[in-house]
Order: C-alpha cells, then structure tokens, then sequence
C-alpha cells in the first residue's frame, strides 16, 4: 500500500499568509473585511489579524466574485445574500477542479 502524504490544516492563518495566497494588498484584505459581514478574522491581543480555514473560503468566493467575475462590491454583496450556499457550492467546485487540473497538469509534465 503506497504512502500518502497528508495535508496539513492549520487553524489559524496570518494576514502575510493570506496576503501571499491571494497575491493581494494587506490593505485589500482589511478593506474586504471592513465590506464584507462574512469575513470575520479573530484578533489576537496585539490586534493581528488570524484567518481560520473558513475565513479562507469566503475570501476565495470573494475574490473570484469581485477579480473573476468582474462584479462590483455592491454586487458581490448583494449575490451573496441572495446565493449564499449555491455560491459556496460553486466555490467547492471550482476548488475540486482546480486540483484535478493541477494533478493532470503534474501527470502531463511526468510523460
């Protein structure tokens, strides 16, 4: 039985590491969480910023709402009042996706 690796979860992301997952601003972030009610970051004593895994996903259904998608924030709150949970579906699927063209892409480049 071949070994497998698992993935590791952290419980709590910091804001340069979602700043490098999404290739964006700290001030971007802030400003996404001052906008958006679904992101809501604990902060520790000195005030730093902690992301958990949730907070991650939100910001991915964000992202490829306002950067992908092209719609306004304005928008983007409103379809994720209306759409919450088809818009985290749809998220669960392009994440699948996104790893499934990762894996062909290695598969590919190994031939």
């Amino acid at each position: 039985m071949p070994y497998k690796e698992r993935d590791i979860n952290k419980m709590y992301y910091t804001m340069g590491e979602v700043t490098e997952m999404f290739n964006a601003n700290a001030s971007q972030i802030r400003f996404y969480e001052k906008e958006f009610d679904i992101l809501q970051p604990k902060k520790n004593k000195k005030g730093n910023r902690l992301f958990t895994p949730e907070d991650i996903e939100n910001l991915k259904i964000i992202f490829n709402l306002v950067d992908e998608k092209g719609f306004t924030l304005k928008g983007a709150k409103e379809h994720l009042k209306n759409n919450k949970s088809g818009v985290k579906e749809n998220q669960k699927i392009i994440d699948s996706l996104e790893k499934l063209k990762g894996f062909l892409v290695n598969l590919s480049q190994e031939l």
